[in-house]
């Protein structure tokens, strides 16, 4: 089955936090791994606010072994329409269309998500 893996979960394995568990299994299966290329934005600008751009780099080449998806105009129309009707944030909608256009199974800790058609939502231990 394909996954999408959120940025959250990517966060959480390269750090080894306390989720990792619940990621590595979808992230390792780069077979079946689909990475919406705002995620990959999103986690190379993390880490290079965190940590460096060797590191943000090295992370990248991970990232990228599954199937990246770019941002075309199709699914950017379509992202539009999701966000507004689940009222969800522009990088949420994005990636959440994404999965949806693939058939995959998204895999979050983002809240905003919970309850949405093919999310796995695993919530982090440190947010109440």
């Amino acid at each position: 089955m394909p996954t999408v893996v959120d940025s959250s979960g990517w966060i959480e394995y390269f750090i080894d936090g306390a989720n990792t568990k619940y990621f590595a299994p979808a992230i390792e299966k780069t077979s079946d791994l689909i990475v919406p290329s705002i995620i990959l934005t999103e986690v190379y600008r993390w880490m290079l606010r965190e940590s460096s751009e060797s590191d943000a780099l090295a992370v990248a080449v991970v990232m990228k072994q599954g199937k990246v998806v770019a941002l075309d105009g199709q699914l950017s129309i379509l992202a539009a329409e999701v966000s507004h009707r689940h009222k969800l944030p522009l990088a949420d909608g994005i990636i959440y269309t994404t999965a949806r256009q693939y058939s995959a199974d998204l895999i979050t800790q983002d809240a905003d998500m919970e309850g949405l058609t093919g999310v796995k939502y695993v919530k982090h231990p440190q947010r109440k």
